[in-house]
């Protein structure tokens, strides 16, 4: 059974800065597209960011993080981090980690995805 556990949510001011970590626990990890989602109280969950196999080199942001959230990924730990930067108040939201399903280099509907982490929380001030 295939385990995502995220790590390194928290309280940052606006303009500030998170990495948040998921390890996955899945022998496939290396040729598997991996996601970040969120989801805000009161709101549906949310696509944030994909990267997908290393072997084929993609990223692919929501608008609203472009430019300031980066995915990436560590085969050899099998782990995957986001990193966001210049944090606002409306990236408030508990963030998943999710595993593709097979065959998919990259995406962005929650469908797509068939596993997922417990979530991590991120809370920005203003």
């Amino acid at each position: 059974q295939v385990q995502l556990a995220e790590s390194g949510g928290g309280l940052v001011q606006a303009g500030g800065s998170l990495t948040l970590s998921c390890s996955v626990s899945l022998p496939t990890f290396s040729v598997t597209a991996m996601g970040w989602f969120r989801q805000a109280p009161g709101k549906e969950r949310e696509f944030v960011a994909c990267i997908s196999p290393s072997g084929d080199d993609m990223t692919y942001y929501a608008e609203s993080v472009e430019g300031r959230f980066t995915i990436s990924r560590d085969d050899a730990k099998n782990t995957v981090y986001l990193q966001m930067n210049n944090l606002k108040p409306e990236d408030t939201a508990v963030y998943y980690c999710a595993a593709a399903r097979p065959r998919i280099t990259i995406a962005y509907m929650t469908g797509d995805f068939g596993s997922w982490g417990q979530g991590t929380q991120v809370t920005v001030s203003s």
